[in-house]
Parts: structure tokens; sequence; C-alpha cells
């Protein structure tokens, strides 16, 4: 396979001017700075070594789970190790098939397509992508009707690496096609957020506490970039009050953007509080708590249920969500009498 110098700025070394360069700039840029995900870094490292040594681009591979955890600088680390180009797209971006074809036909032998969020790429698109991945082939439509005629071109040798947070939308035909292999990103423990806050901080050029990055790590829903967000709340404080990121700055600054004990927003109280005063704990239908809460269904349902069903607090039934009885406690409040035996 040839070889190529990455197109990819090195995150370390990015004027840290805005809150996208501050991202980019604690993007892990080696496999060693990575932390977590033990199972398909080892994997992966297989994988590419494989594929050097066959001197062929790595076969498709599909990442998918909750936002946050590492995807994308998954493909910027698989592009670095093979020391490839990469093109950055997303399925929303990708609105005609017009689109498609010429990013297809501007890669060069080896270079990695990555796609964001590709369960929103257009189902006509969709098919068109097919022989791509599989073949190496496009197929142009050319013209309407009877004097329609198909043109179909070689594309050079390349890798799809495709990342998405509801994989269930994708259609069986595009997942088969991920033939190098479909890996889940799981939450990180509160260990491994603390190392990567340490990490941060040291790139950020500030100094943080044990207990302020333990503190840090137990609200941020076990997500690196919520950690990380966390982590430039708290040194906007830190730096305005000229002291390092203790743990009280950092509940300081967990008070302001109203993240409580136990990593709940503002919006995540107001969704369990509608639950147990409106409806008497639940349980009751997504609609309606959507239409309670002014929320729309698909944030509470990716957004906020998640990680309130992961802390034990809310419960999908048959029936609609219902408020269990840590959310009970952790709110203060009491269950109904008529239902207090149930819940306990």
């Amino acid at each position: 396979m040839k070889k190529k110098s990455s197109n990819q700025n090195n995150p370390a070394t990015e004027q840290q001017g805005s809150d996208w360069t501050l991202d980019q700039s604690l993007r892990p840029t080696a496999w060693e700075e990575y932390i977590g995900q033990e199972n398909i870094k080892q994997n992966l490292k297989i994988l590419l070594q494989a594929a050097r040594e066959r001197q062929h681009p790595p076969e498709h591979l599909l990442f998918y789970g909750p936002p946050g955890l590492g995807k994308t600088t998954l493909a910027y680390l698989i592009a670095k190790e093979l020391t490839t180009q990469i093109k950055v797209t997303s399925g929303p971006a990708i609105e005609r098939v017009g689109d498609l074809a010429s990013i297809l036909t501007n890669l060069s032998p080896g270079d990695i397509l990555f796609i964001d969020e590709i369960h929103r790429l257009n189902k006509l698109i969709e098919e068109v992508l097919y022989p791509a991945m599989e073949s190496g082939k496009l197929n142009i439509v050319i013209g309407k009707g009877p004097g329609a005629r198909v043109i179909q071109l070689d594309l050079p040798p390349f890798t799809l690496i495709a990342a998405t947070t509801r994989i269930a939308l994708l259609s069986s035909p595009l997942r088969s096609r991920f033939s190098g292999g479909t890996f889940r990103l799981d939450f990180y423990s509160e260990e491994e957020i603390q190392e990567i806050i340490k990490r941060s901080a040291k790139i950020l050029g500030v100094k943080i506490e044990p207990r302020a990055a333990r503190t840090i790590a137990g609200r941020s829903r076990f997500t690196p970039r919520i950690a990380n967000q966390f982590l430039k709340r708290a040194r906007d404080l830190a730096q305005i009050k000229k002291k390092l990121i203790d743990e009280l700055i950092v509940e300081e600054t967990l008070n302001l953007i109203g993240v409580d004990q136990m990593g709940l927003s503002a919006a995540d109280r107001k969704l369990l509080l509608t639950l147990i005063e409106k409806f008497g704990g639940g349980p009751v239908g997504l609609n309606t708590l959507a239409a309670a809460t002014a929320e729309e269904e698909a944030t509470i349902a990716e957004v906020h249920e998640p990680y309130l069903i992961q802390l034990g607090f809310l419960d999908r039934t048959p029936r609609g969500r219902q408020a269990t009885p840590k959310a009970y406690a952790h709110l203060g409040q009491k269950p109904p009498a008529n239902r207090q035996n149930k819940l306990l």
C-alpha cells in the first residue's frame, strides 16, 4: 500500500483560541494516549498490522455507541498509524449522489474516508455506496428514461470508516459491508476518566488537584467529551479567581452550570420531577412526557434517558416511563402512599 503523509494537523500544536481548537488539542494523537476501549484497540492494532504486511488498505470499519466516546479519534489514529490521508464528512453533508461521487473519485490509493453520522445517509446514496465498498466500483447513471445509461468507474483502494450513535437505523445491507469489523464503544470507568482529565489538564497547562479530578470524573456521565467540557469551564473559573483547580473550584463550576452530585443536568432533573409531580411517578408514555416537559421525544430518548436508566433513576416499562425509588430519594421526594409499597 502506497504511503502518504497525513493531512491532519497535529492537535497538540494548534492554537487554543476557541472551544473547537481546544477539543482538537485534547484529542489523542497516539495509541498510548488513547485511554480506555482496550479490546477495540487490540483488535485494531492486529487489523492494521496485517493490512500493512499485505500492503493493502484495511477493510471497512464501523464504530457505534453514544456520542463523546472517541469514535472520530479512532479514525484519526488509524490514519496516522497508516500514514495516509483522511477525508472527513458526515451523512447529512452528502445530499446528492454527485456529492458522494465527487468525494470517492478524489480519493487516492490507500486513503481513508470517514463518514460520521452515517445513519443519516440518504438511502439512494447508500445504494451507490454498496458497490464502492464491495468491489471498488462507482456506478453513475447518465440521463433518464429509456435513454439512460450506466457508467462504471474504477475507484482506488480505500478504507471507509463510519461512525454512528444509532446503529439500528443502518440498513442490514450496509452494516454487512463493514467486513473489517463493527465495534461498540463502551462508557468509561471513573478511573479512566480521571486519567483523561489529568492528561487534558497537562495539555491545557493547568494544575488540578486529584480530588478535583475525581469530582469531575464522577459527574461526567462516564464520557470523556463531557469531562473535558467540565475541565475547561473549571479552568475558566480558576483563571478568573487566580487559583489552581481544586475541589471548591470544581464544585462552584458544576453548580453554575447546573450539574448535581450524580451528574444530572437541570433538564434531567426537570424530566424526573415532571414524571413524579405531574404523573405520580408514571408509567407515562414518551409523547405525553415530551409534551409536559416541552422537549422533543428524540431528545428525551437519546440524550436524557440512557444516563437516567444507567443510574437506576428511570425504568422503561411496556406502559411507559416510570421513576424508581432512587429517583425519589435523589430528588428528596416521597412516593405517594398508594405506590410506596410497590416502589419499595
